[in-house]
């Protein structure tokens, strides 16, 4: 009898406890879970309260801090460099080389040949090379000879460029909403008005397109123009005997060819103008004839005076 009112006051106490067990893991592990779920600042935040506002300040004066991104300035570049160099050919061959090694184009090339008045030989020469080389070419430019002058000057043109690239958005939207609105259109009288309004505004369009991919191939690229002056005046060496001969003889025989060409000019002038001239040595000869007839007469009546 005392037996079996004992087993089930055990059984009832295991049974307790097991449950005590299951609901003290399940509490532990529901409090861990929101730890993790919660990011590391508001788990440190929430296992010490006392911290956070230190935190939180130390997060607002980074964010303070932290320096706001510029926009690169959109700027078109010119330089203008002159040297005196010793050979004026061989600085544009050298030139020619770097060019190619910085990926530029040659523009523009004016060589002057020595005069009288300016015995030096010049020349010059504009090329284009990209805006991040800029620098780098005008020193290697600089080492071929003398440097006299140099110069680089810069436009800002972003408020263009922006200005334009808004402008084309807006013209683009435009020309959408005439698109649906072209199709739409009931009646001929409204398909030809909205036509019409579609094309000026695609030409609008075509024109402020040129216009901002020229300023970013001018943001692009950068020209630089530079002047070339032999250091000495270069005199022409004397031509060989016998090209001193061979331009001579052309020279006279072109000058033998320009006389019978104004001789033959001259008698074409008299051809067509022979019947004026005939006439007039006709009055010369009329007149001279008559004042032979009459000259006689008036030199006897002064002798008859005298005879008598």
């Amino acid at each position: 009898m005392y037996t079996s009112t004992k087993l089930p006051r055990t059984s009832a106490l295991f049974i307790s406890a097991l449950l005590g067990g299951v609901i003290f893991t399940s509490c532990a592990s529901s409090h861990q879970s929101a730890n993790k779920a919660l990011p590391p600042m508001a788990a440190d935040s929430a296992a010490n309260p006392a911290s956070a506002p230190a935190r939180e300040n130390s997060v607002s004066q980074k964010a303070e801090a932290a320096p706001t991104a510029r926009s690169r300035p959109q700027l078109i570049k010119k330089a203008a460099i002159s040297l005196t160099v010793n050979s004026v050919d061989q600085t544009v061959d050298a030139v020619s080389q770097i060019i190619n090694q910085q990926q530029g184009d040659l523009i523009g090339l004016k060589q002057q040949q020595p005069k009288n008045d300016n015995p030096r030989y010049t020349a010059t020469i504009q090329l284009r090379i990209p805006e991040n080389r800029l620098e780098p070419t005008l020193e290697q430019l600089a080492k071929l000879g003398t440097v006299e002058s140099r110069n680089i000057t810069a436009e800002d043109v972003g408020d263009r460029l922006v200005d334009f690239q808004a402008r084309l958005t807006n013209l683009q939207k435009t020309e959408a909403n005439l698109q649906k609105i072209m199709d739409r259109a009931g009646s001929i009288r409204d398909v030809l008005s909205v036509s019409q309004e579609l094309s000026n505004v695609r030409q609008t369009i075509e024109q402020i397109d040129a216009q901002l991919k020229n300023l970013k191939n001018q943001v692009a690229y950068s020209t630089i123009t530079l002047n070339l002056e032999a250091a000495v005046s270069s005199t022409s060496p004397q031509p060989a005997f016998g090209l001193q001969v061979q331009e001579t003889w052309n020279n006279s025989t072109h000058s033998l060819s320009a006389f019978s060409v104004g001789l033959l000019k001259l008698g074409i002038w008299l051809i067509v103008y022979s019947p004026y001239l005939f006439i007039f040595v006709a009055l010369i000869y009329g007149f001279r004839r008559w004042q032979r007839t009459h000259s006689p007469r008036l030199t006897q009546t002064p002798e008859s005076t005298t005879s008598e």
